[in-house]
């Protein structure tokens, strides 16, 4: 069985796609940063669709951290053959608010977690000569969004790492590839006021919020030899938003 990293796996969003890969036939390992029971939780889902999956704790932003993830996958499962990089986070504010720690925070794990966990990857793949790597970017990294201005460099410059290593590595059998999310219901987003959720549905044109399944099923076609002619596009999953 082909061996899967989600990173940020354990809720939200990486908790389905471990999921959905991990009924496809993956044995799955996912990282975290803080929640270790839904980790456990999400491992519990994974192993009923009778596949092996671990959990590591791992910040992406760290090297050390980074290699030592990828080499115990490897020892207990094998080399990584779908990486999906979805570790995130945000710390929203108006730019002349924002503090320097803040945006370092932001941009060293969405973008610079990418940036390691990618590299990690590569040396595996480039022996197989094939792998699907597959980058959680946002809608906010095309159209930006005030407040989120860390976010949304950060999410941009996913994209711009994107086409550049499928370019990179396509002749290595290799592809890579992101997708943009819209507003996705999930705990973050149900903290939300409810005239601003209301906004936010006025501009989707299928009229209605996006699910976490509605990025697993696109994130699971690209991990699959199903895409093997897909690399360096950014698929936006927003309702047309």
């Amino acid at each position: 069985m082909s061996v899967a990293l989600v990173t940020g796996g354990s809720r939200g969003i990486g908790r389905v796609i471990s999921e959905k890969l991990a009924r496809q036939g993956f044995n799955v390992a996912i990282c975290y940063s803080g929640n270790e029971s839904a980790a456990q939780d999400t491992i519990s889902e994974c192993k009923k669709y009778g596949v092996q999956a671990m959990f590591i704790k791992a910040d992406v932003s760290n090297e050390a951290d980074v290699k030592n993830m990828f080499d115990e996958v490897k020892d207990l499962m094998g080399p990584v053959e779908v990486l999906v990089n979805n570790a995130g986070i945000t710390k929203d504010g108006l730019l002349l608010r924002m503090s320097e720690e803040d945006y370092d925070a932001v941009v060293d794990t969405n973008l610079k977690g990418t940036f390691l966990c990618t590299k990690a990857a590569i040396k595996d793949m480039m022996k197989a000569r094939k792998g699907k790597i597959v980058n959680i970017t946002s809608i906010v990294g095309v159209n930006g969004n005030a407040g989120q201005s860390n976010y949304a460099a950060s999410k941009a410059g996913i994209i711009g790492f994107t086409k550049s290593v499928a370019r990179e590595y396509g002749s290595k059998g290799i592809t890579v590839n992101a997708v943009a999310p819209g507003f996705i219901q999930t705990a973050m987003t149900d903290k939300l006021p409810e005239n601003v959720k209301e906004d936010y549905l006025k501009q989707i044109p299928v009229g209605r919020f996006g699910s976490p399944e509605d990025v697993a099923n696109v994130v699971e076609f690209l991990a699959s030899e199903r895409s093997d002619y897909v690399t360096g596009q950014v698929i936006e999953v927003t309702g047309g938003m």
